[in-house]
């Protein structure tokens, strides 16, 4: 077989297996959502200790996160890859043995939090080996991914809830373990072992081995062996500039998600008299087109420019957010919500990750992704407290007000700041 055919396979290969390990990471996290009533009434456990426990896996991914950052950066993206999906399988099958509380805590959270990292593991690694004339679109195929768990997770459910909870996390290791093997079929990035062989000559002085890996691929040294998150924000200048531009940006984003997205069947059941069926119905077909509006933010991508994109999702979710709250149509609302969904999910985040990969050169790309990808999750507890501090004392309508319309608004403008990336071009010509 031709060099360029063994390629373009081998990307097929790569795409295929990265949008299975996301959709497993989302099917992860629905096997808990599908099976939480049941799991509360086995273990006896009431709705403050369910809003507690969501506040420690929270915690799980934001610190699982950062540190899968840092493994990606020192051990290799292969090998963080397969340790995120494989430890999510040994913890969602011992979901199967939990007795009480305490365990179902630690199971789910460890659980929850490698699946969770996977995004950042995933973002790292194929962007940096597909083709640059395709990246956008083939990774938004990847982010597709999501939707798919979702419809997994359900089809689980249906087929062996009937057996009890356990059983379903039981069954649920399968496919995750499958996938974890195919991933050592995967190879390392280049631009890793690029990085790891430039930092052994600069500690060994290997002046010719030096200059030459320079000339294949330019690494600034002055902070290559800094070796720890001080990398993005230690030294004024490009990398800092971005990573606090994008940072502020995501936790906008999260936190207006959690209004529009997280609490959504809440806030329809009490606010506009759906009933949760209702609510359910609508997302899942929002999820099951959503997949084509993943790929069309991709698509959009590449035609016009990833920060372009971004902008455009970001500037629809205020007017829609606010559009839900004020008409009372029963279909225009559905038509509005859809939109909202769509907008907050599928044309975002189709684009939205590959935007993070290339805004940072190779030498931080890791532990930037990482510092994405516990920004969001950040962003989430943030919302969550905003949420029970202002339904405390405000009624809903104004917590809508506030998180969806407000901060969505506040997302909008700031995605003005973030910085241009032309689509097709080299990573190391993108961020130096």
């Amino acid at each position: 077989m031709d060099p360029e055919a063994r390629e373009r396979r081998y990307v097929v290969y790569l795409v295929s297996v990265a949008l299975l390990g996301w959709a497993l990471a989302s099917y992860d996290t629905n096997l808990l959502t599908l099976t939480l009533p049941d799991i509360a009434d086995d273990l006896h456990i009431s709705s403050s200790q369910l809003g507690v426990m969501g506040f420690f896996i929270y915690a799980a991914e934001f610190v699982l996160a950062l540190f899968v950052g840092w493994v990606m950066d020192r051990r290799g993206r292969k090998f963080a890859w397969v340790v995120c999906l494989t430890a999510a399988a040994v913890f969602t099958g011992l979901t199967f043995f939990v007795q009480d509380y305490t365990q179902l805590i630690v199971v789910r959270a460890l659980a929850s939090g490698f699946a969770n990292a996977e995004l950042a593991v995933s973002v790292t690694l194929v962007n940096e080996q597909v083709p640059s004339e395709r990246r956008g679109f083939l990774y938004s195929i990847v982010q597709s991914g999501f939707t798919v768990g979702v419809f997994m997770a359900s089809g689980m459910y249906l087929i062996v809830g009937q057996f009890g909870w356990r059983l379903v996390f039981l069954f649920g290791i399968i496919p995750l373990v499958l996938v974890a093997i195919a991933r050592t079929k995967i190879r390392e990035s280049d631009r890793f072992l690029h990085l790891k062989a430039l930092r052994l000559a600069v500690r060994t002085n290997d002046v010719p081995t030096i200059e030459r890996l320079q000339a294949e691929r330019h690494v600034d040294l002055s902070d290559l062996d800094k070796g720890s998150f001080r990398q993005l924000f230690a030294v004024p200048g490009l990398v800092r500039s971005r990573i606090v531009r994008l940072s502020i940006t995501w936790l906008l984003y999260a936190m207006a998600y959690v209004a529009s997205n997280i609490y959504i069947t809440y806030w329809m059941t009490q606010v506009k008299g759906w009933s949760s069926d209702e609510v359910a119905v609508l997302l899942l077909v929002g999820g099951a087109v959503g997949v084509a509006f993943y790929l069309l933010g991709g698509w959009l991508g590449e035609r016009f420019g990833r920060k372009t994109v971004l902008v455009w999702s970001a500037c629809a979710i205020a007017p829609l957010a606010l559009g839900v709250l004020v008409f009372q149509d029963h279909i225009v609302v559905a038509v509005l919500l859809f939109l909202l969904y769509q907008a907050s999910n599928g044309t975002w985040s189709g684009v939205g990750y590959t935007y993070q990969a290339e805004v940072f050169p190779t030498r931080v790309r890791a532990l930037a992704v990482g510092w994405m990808s516990a920004m969001l999750v950040g962003g989430f507890m943030l919302g969550s407290v905003l949420w029970a501090a202002l339904t405390a004392t405000l009624p809903l309508t104004v917590v809508w007000l506030v998180i969806a319309v407000g901060l969505g608004a506040a997302q909008a403008v700031s995605t003005f700041f973030l910085p241009h990336v032309e689509s097709g071009r080299d990573l190391e010509e993108i961020a130096a």
